[in-house]
């Protein structure tokens, strides 16, 4: 399968936004009619099935991840193979499974890659008897054609196994992986599963943010509370889908999911709580003891996506999605020459919003400007990934991979 070349031009404009509430400063995007940066728009890879994450090799060849497929790679002569996961593989996985929200998920390269060709993926697993989540590290050929050597570096993420009021099994799994460039740990984003006691449970990894080394243990520096996880970075997630790196910095920025009212941008920090607790306040019940979509509280506003007054020192949202979820997807900063004035901006994905916003972030690193794209086609928006051309790398749910770049301004 080889690109295919679709050229259109793109228009966005930017927005001022000016409401700041509960530590974040919230806002919503409108598109402008003109006057925004020009980008251009090439269909780069079609025919895919469910494309959910990509990485790339530093000569420019592509990795990418379908979730009921497995890992693929695209070599720069265009041509495809299909590396690890389901039947037909070059390396088949007997426990990888798709369901609901879970399969192939994540996939990032190792900083030494051209040295150690080492690869990693999330994926779902029924290798013992209760299924989970995992983070596996294989090697890739020198050819590319093949994989091997797979560890399991993380085997005990959990997995929402059954369905309940909420959602169908493999549901809320996270599932973005990505090397810092800063510190050289592997960031590690999982879900709630529905499970309202979750994201707060320190024994537990779901609902965080793991950072790990090359071998799954713990980054120096992690969480620092009696009896919690040594892996875990951050805590009280719902269902992390987007981890972005800021440039100059190297802070670690994550896009989130959220419920019913809004989604949302945060930096973390060592040990931080992101302040997602669904888990029913005493004198309230919730179906399954998920109060996420509902009321956690007697007083029954909604459940916060960030309790700031359950939990004062919550790690504040840098820029909320206000009035709506819009499923909150992936996110990358935008950085290089290239993109001239918008370098440094913060890229973010929408599913059911079927857009990508650009955040300017302050010193604070709060959400100071918002754009919205203009003119893309509305689609669901999967993965973002700077490549070693410098270009913006798209993928959607309806199969194709983009190629975004700035023409002019």
């Amino acid at each position: 399968m080889k690109p295919k070349p679709i050229s259109t031009t793109l228009l966005s404009g930017l927005i001022m936004v000016a409401v700041v509430c509960a530590g974040g400063l919230f806002g919503s995007s409108v598109r402008a009619d003109d006057g925004g940066p020009r980008l251009s728009r090439t269909v780069f890879l079609s025919g895919l099935s469910g494309p959910w994450d990509l990485a790339f090799a530093p000569d420019g060849t592509m990795f990418y991840t379908e979730k009921c497929k497995g890992l693929s790679v695209r070599k720069t002569d265009g041509t495809i193979r299909h590396l690890f996961g389901a039947p037909g593989a070059a390396l088949p996985a007997g426990d990888f499974f798709c369901q609901g929200q879970s399969g192939m998920l994540g996939v990032a390269l190792d900083p030494e890659f051209s040295k150690n060709r080492f690869i990693y993926v999330y994926m779902a697993s029924n290798l013992e008897s209760r299924k989970t989540n995992r983070v596996l590290r294989l090697t890739v050929a020198k050819n590319f054609a093949t994989v091997g050597d797979r560890k399991d570096i993380v085997a005990d993420i959990p997995f929402k196994a059954s369905f309940n009021r909420w959602g169908g099994a493999g549901a809320h799994s996270g599932g973005r992986i990505r090397f810092s460039p800063a510190d050289g740990y592997l960031y590690v984003a999982t879900g709630d599963n529905h499970d309202g006691p979750l994201p707060q449970d320190l024994k537990r990894l779901g609902g965080k943010v793991l950072r790990i080394d090359r071998e799954g243990k713990p980054g120096k520096g992690n969480i620092d509370k009696p009896g919690a996880d040594a892996r875990i970075f951050t805590y009280g997630h719902r269902n992390v889908q987007g981890i972005a790196f800021q440039p100059g910095t190297g802070r670690v920025f994550v896009c989130e999911h959220g419920p019913g009212h809004s989604d949302e941008v945060t930096g973390l920090a060592p040990g931080g709580n992101a302040g997602w607790d669904p888990a029913p306040i005493k004198g309230v019940s919730c179906a399954s003891a998920y109060c996420g979509y509902t009321s956690n509280r007697p007083d029954g506003r909604p459940t916060s996506m960030t309790d700031l007054e359950r939990f004062p020192d919550a790690l504040p949202p840098s820029w909320t999605n206000r009035g709506a979820s819009e499923g909150m997807g992936p996110c990358e900063f935008l950085s290089g020459p290239q993109w001239r004035s918008l370098s440094g901006r913060l890229a973010v994905g929408f599913l059911r919003g079927a857009r990508i916003e650009l955040l300017t972030l302050d010193e604070r690193g709060m959400a100071a400007k918002a754009a919205v794209v203009g003119d893309l086609p509305r689609q669901r928006i999967r993965s973002l990934v700077i490549g070693p051309d410098g270009a913006l790398y798209v993928a959607i749910d309806a199969g194709e991979i983009w190629r975004l770049q700035n023409t002019g301004e």
